[in-house]
This record gives structure tokens, sequence and C-alpha cells, in this order.
């Protein structure tokens, strides 16, 4: 098992943590707090699969973007549904937005907290990327920003980074050497979120564990796209000549945990 730990200077700036930053988009973020508990039992999303298309447990973002370092509009028609997969695309915005490209991004209704996180996905390949899995809520939800992730960053898809952010405070990064390309193939990434430590998982091995200030606000189911700017130092600058960029996602699962 190789491990490379490696910490950002820019760690609580460039996470998908900051996901719903105001933005000067004449779009505004609708409230994601409809549904402040889960009120559906955990196993209803246990097995979601998409070879019958989209999910009734989750929906697209659509029509507003984070701002920070996050360059992309979410528009619900980047994420699509086709071959029994759904794909989360980066492109050119196509509508009045306030920044130059578009992004995919799917989330869950309700929120979840300590079990077993699961997804089984292919990662975009490009520099300045971001193709993801984790658990996000904050300020959106009136709730603290606590957050999981899982991040594989185009530049470099040997390697996917973890991380996670407990009341907003991050700087526990750490980039894991996967020994295959995860942009040429689909695999299998986890973690277990417990009341004591996070244990992530790569093609159902153990690969990290983090036993520190660990999150403990239940938090929605998210995936995304997107593109960055001002983060080339974590990203490298993004590189728009091959666009659509399509990352693809085969099943999700989640295994509550009686904690």
């Amino acid at each position: 098992m190789k491990r490379k730990n490696i910490l950002y200077f820019t760690a609580a700036l460039i996470s998908c943590g900051a996901i719903f930053c105001s933005c000067t988009s004449s779009h505004e973020a609708p409230a994601v707090s409809e549904t402040a508990a889960v009120t559906e039992a955990a196993g209803d999303i246990s097995a979601v699969s998409f070879k019958n298309g989209a999910s009734g447990f989750f929906e697209c973002a659509d029509g507003w973007c984070n701002g920070s370092m996050f360059n992309v509009t979410w528009r619900k028609e980047n994420c699509t549904f086709e071959n029994g997969r759904m794909q989360l695309i980066i492109d050119k915005d196509k509508k009045d937005g306030s920044v130059p490209y578009s992004g995919g991004e799917y989330r869950s209704k309700n929120f979840y907290g300590y079990g077993r996180y699961e997804v089984r996905m292919k990662a975009i390949k490009n520099d300045g990327v971001v193709s993801s899995f984790f658990t996000y809520t904050g300020p959106s939800d009136n709730n603290p920003w606590d957050e999981i992730d899982i991040e594989i960053l185009g530049k470099d898809t040997t390697k996917v980074q973890f991380n996670y952010f407990t009341d907003s405070k991050g700087n526990h990064e750490y980039l894991y050497d996967l020994g295959f390309d995860a942009s040429e193939d689909f695999h299998d990434y986890a973690f277990e979120w417990h009341k004591d430590k996070i244990v992530w998982f790569v093609d159902g091995a153990e690969v990290y564990m983090a036993d520190e200030n660990i999150p403990v606000t239940p938090g929605k189911i998210m995936m995304n796209a997107w593109c960055g700017t001002g983060v080339d130092g974590w990203l490298n600058a993004f590189d728009d000549s091959k666009m659509p960029l399509t990352a693809e996602y085969e099943t999700i699962s989640f295994t509550s945990f009686d904690e």
C-alpha cells in the first residue's frame, strides 16, 4: 500500500466544502434545507443504480454557481443518464451565466450521518478539473460546515485525495497513490464515517484512516464535476480544449451505522 501525505496551503479554500458559497451570478442557490432531517429509511438508498436512469432520492443542481474557485454554473442538462450510467459534464456555458463554463452536480434530497458511503465511478482526466463523491452540509442548511471528501484531480488520475471538514476546520488532505488510472475504468471508492474515525477504501481495501476532530453533522450525499479558477497550484490551469468533459457514475450505496 503506497501512501503520500500532502498538505496543501490552500486547504480551507479549495475543498468542495465551499459548495454553497455566495456568487455574483444573477441566479441564487435555492434553499437546500427543505428537509432538515432524514425522513426516509436509510435503507432506501442502500443500493442506487443508474441502469434505469435517475434516482428519486437525488436531484440535479441547476441555475447557480458557488463562486470562489468554482468556475462553473451548475446546469441540470449537465447531469445526464445514458447507457445505464450517470454522466456529470463540464462544458462551455450555453446560457447567460456569470462564469464561462457549466458543470454537473447530483445530490441527495435528504441528510445522512454515520455509515458507509460508496460509489462506483470513472473520473475525468484533464488539467484543472475535479471529479468527486462526498458528504456536505453547511450554512445553506443552517448547519455547521461538515464534509467528507473523495476527490480525483484531473491533472493526475493515478491518485485520489481524501479530505474532511469539521465546523469549517480542514487541513486534512491526504493523497493516495491508486496504482491505476481512475479515468480509464470504473472503480469502487468508499468511506466509513464513525463517531471516532473516518476510514477510506479503494476497491474494497482499506487505504487510509483519520481519527481527529471527526464531523458530527448529517449531510447530503453529493457528486460533482467542475473546473477551477485561481487554484492552479492545486489543480493546474484548466485546459478547455477538449470539452465536453465527462465523469461517469454507475452506482451509489449508503449503509447506516447505529452509532
